[in-house]
């Protein structure tokens, strides 16, 4: 069975239609989302949509969580964010319909399931918090730690926007990489595909072109930042643009 490992999407949709596409294009059979739907990009409300009617298995990512916190944070969230760090939260929120905020709240943080008899484990962060970043240099010390705390084949996440395939202690951690904000000054779209037979598990990462001036100018008429256009043009995140004008 074939399937396609998403997240970090970040309201872009334009990078989430094309890795659609090329998922389509090599045979997957679903789609898991780990999540971070929203944030930066112009299109929240149509992003969870899409991924309510196509991915099969979704789960809420920190950045979602932060957003429907929005009302009750406001306050405090003001006083203490970089402006356009609470702008890009207030946004969100409020070009998200009600159904789409119920469907966000209704998401678990981890999912476990089994997949031609391998065991797998679907996180934002880390089997331990939805807000630690897996990347390729973690310490093997650590991923022993969560392989132990999983107690799972495969573990799936994102939350760090870099793609990465790790086995430590018979545990495969698979980062998929961000579909519509990477941070890693390739600005394509990223996804993996898994390849599960009763056999064996493999993965695959793939960077996805996409029109990516369309994301950039669909920010721009919708009054955000010009830093939030060029995250998406450059492929980095927002200290690092902000970094280099």
């Amino acid at each position: 069975m074939k399937v396609a490992l998403i997240g970090d999407i970040h309201a872009n949709l334009p990078a989430l239609e094309a890795v659609l596409e090329h998922a389509r294009l090599q045979g997957a059979e679903a789609i898991w989302n780990v999540g971070d739907f929203v944030g930066y990009g112009a299109f929240p409300d149509q992003v969870v949509r899409r991924l309510r009617k196509v991915a099969q298995l979704n789960i809420i990512g920190n950045y979602d969580l932060k957003v429907l916190k929005v009302k009750k944070k406001a306050q405090q969230w003001k006083e203490k964010k970089a402006p356009e760090k609470w702008l890009a939260f207030q946004w969100a929120y409020e070009h998200l319909s009600k159904k789409s905020r119920k469907f966000l709240r209704s998401l678990p943080e981890q999912i476990p399931l089994q997949i031609e008899g391998h065991t797998v484990l679907l996180v934002h962060g880390s089997p331990a918090s939805i807000d630690e970043h897996l990347v390729p240099s973690t310490p093997e010390q650590r991923l022993m730690e969560l392989a132990r705390l999983a107690g799972v084949e495969v573990v799936v996440c994102g939350h760090s926007h870099v793609p990465f395939v790790r086995r430590v202690a018979g545990t495969w951690f698979v980062n998929t990489g961000s579909v519509g904000r990477p941070d890693d000054g390739d600005p394509r779209a990223c996804y993996a595909v898994m390849r599960a037979s009763p056999e064996e598990v493999e993965f695959t990462h793939y960077r996805v072109p996409y029109d990516v001036e369309r994301a950039a100018q669909a920010i721009r008429e919708a009054g955000l930042p010009e830093d939030f256009a060029r995250m998406v043009l450059e492929g980095k995140n927002l200290t690092a643009v902000q970094n280099h004008p």
